[in-house]
């Protein structure tokens, strides 16, 4: 009996042995919280990305974090981007709603008090279905929860101080109770625009992202804005409105061209007022080669050979 208990002993202690050594991969760093059955449960250590076996005593947890970049993708795909479903469109000054496109890259800061803090506010609960350490699904319930909603907000405040025709030229074309802005057209300053935004996101981002958090967790944070992109139903307003426009520019060329040969025939009107035999003489030029006699009136007759 007692060599029973015994060996049911050494067995558990020798599974918690084995089950408390841990490595980390070249990409991760690993925070490790108490879990014996005398312990409490703070964090007891820290292990830094690409380590040796390591004890991390009996019973205890692993939390694992990311510690290469990490990018985070929106765009006004529903079924796009890194939070399918939420696509981003937002209104500008004039009241035009434009889909946004654009990444955000990031690292998680490897500092090891921080490391500490960031998961006793965040790796303690779930973000969705997971926990923000249970591999790239919970890493990413975390940021749609929590930092998702600050770039939403920044990109709401920075493109609402632009109309539409600032960020896609093409706008102008279904605007002003359809007269077109020329000046609008030639979008010179659309992409200077897109870039004050970028710098306005990043500038915003980083002090709101540290604010939500409650710390200073994540770092190397850029957003890179790829394009402002208009719904589904204004890109159709502006597809019909450049097919109007070329047919008012056709219909423009046609006026020119009549013009000008009004021109040309009063001009050479007043010619054969003042030389009547330069009119004959044009006349004959203009018989077609087929034509075997030419009788322009009265006894006058034209036979070729």
């Amino acid at each position: 009996m007692l060599a029973g208990c015994l060996l049911v002993v050494v067995l558990v202690l020798l599974v918690g042995g084995c089950a408390s050594l841990e490595r980390t991969n070249a990409g991760e760093y690993a925070v490790v919280r108490n879990g014996g059955p005398l312990d409490d449960r703070g964090v007891r250590q820290i292990i830094q990305p690409g380590s040796s076996l390591t004890w991390t005593g009996l019973w205890s947890a692993t939390h694992k974090y990311p510690a290469q970049q990490r990018f985070y993708t929106i765009t006004s795909n529903a079924q796009g981007g890194d939070l399918p479903g939420a696509n981003v469109e937002t209104p500008t000054s004039d009241g035009v709603q434009v889909g946004i496109e654009g990444t955000l890259y990031f690292n998680v800061k490897g500092d090891q008090a921080l490391l500490r803090e960031f998961d006793n506010r965040f790796g303690t609960r779930r973000f969705g279905q997971y926990y923000p350490y249970e591999g790239d699904e919970g890493f990413q319930d975390f940021l749609n929860a929590v930092v998702r909603p600050v770039i939403d907000n920044n990109l709401r405040k920075q493109i609402a101080s632009f109309e539409c025709s600032e960020l896609v030229s093409s706008c102008a074309l279904v605007q002003n109770q359809g007269r077109v802005d020329a000046d609008a057209l030639q979008g010179s300053q659309n992409n200077q625009n897109l870039e004050r935004i970028q710098q306005a996101i990043n500038a915003g981002l980083v002090r709101d992202i540290r604010s939500t958090l409650g710390g200073d967790f994540l770092e190397n944070l850029r957003f890179n804005l790829v394009r402002v992109q208009l719904p589904d139903r204004v890109d159709q307003a502006v597809a019909e409105a450049q097919a109007a426009f070329a047919e008012v520019t056709k219909s423009q060329a046609r006026v020119a061209s009549a013009e000008a040969d009004a021109s040309a025939n009063r001009q050479r009107q007043r010619g054969y007022q003042d030389c009547p035999a330069c009119a004959q003489i044009d006349t004959l030029k203009a018989i077609p080669g087929n034509v075997q006699t030419f009788a322009p009136g009265g006894d006058f007759a034209i036979t070729g050979k």
